[in-house]
């Protein structure tokens, strides 16, 4: 992999109460860490040790010799080290609190993939969205006014509300805490040391990528 690609590896950071907040690439990481406005956090042998960037930079011989195969790594002009996992952030407290956005993705994960009419689980590709009242008669796209819905009712409803159609919801539409189709992609092993800091490795758009 180029070093390019290297330093745009995902570092997640946690801000001083070691909460997670956000994903960032592995270059804006190591400015952080020369501006000293950040700390690298390692697990090892499940102790959390925290290093400083010259602290790092001392044992990268030990980390190609010992994990060689656990980290990404970037030549310094000097030195080889390892793209850090985590940082955390030393003057940072807020914590952002999670939002779950409005996408078709996120929409077919909160109905599992069922029809909100006729209760049938569908491929994404013969799902459709629908508008419970119709954009012609002022509905709007919102968490509470779009439904999955299969090509055959959704034929059936046209342009009408569920009432105007004689249909039924199988249940009331919600907005969503957590988003099931963000679940965190921890299968590298370098992502490992994430876990500890995610809420059953799930997360909001502000650490995962559409």
């Amino acid at each position: 992999m180029s070093e390019a690609l290297i330093l745009q590896e995902r570092v997640l950071v946690l801000n001083r109460g070691y909460s997670a907040i956000r994903l960032i690439p592995a270059r804006q990481a190591f400015t952080l860490l020369c501006r000293k406005a950040a700390e690298i956090i390692s697990i090892e042998d499940g102790n959390y040790l925290t290093y400083g960037l010259h602290d790092w930079i001392d044992v990268a011989e030990l980390q190609k010799r010992c994990e060689p195969d656990q980290h990404r790594w970037i030549q310094l002009p000097t030195v080889k080290i390892a793209v850090p996992k985590i940082i955390r952030l030393l003057m940072y407290d807020k914590f952002i609190k999670p939002e779950v956005r409005l996408s078709r993705r996120n929409l077919y994960a909160r109905d599992t993939n069922k029809c909100q009419y006729c209760g049938k689980r569908f491929s994404a590709s013969d799902l459709t969205l629908d508008h419970i009242v119709p954009r012609v008669q002022g509905g709007g796209n919102s968490w509470k006014n779009l439904v999955c819905a299969c090509l055959r009712c959704n034929t059936k409803k046209g342009g009408r509300t569920p009432r105007q159609a004689n249909m039924q919801l199988i249940r009331q539409p919600f907005k969503p805490s957590k988003c099931e189709s963000l679940r965190v992609r921890i299968g590298l092993a370098q992502y490992e040391s994430w876990k500890s800091f995610l809420d059953n490795a799930y997360w909001s758009v502000e650490l995962i990528d559409e």
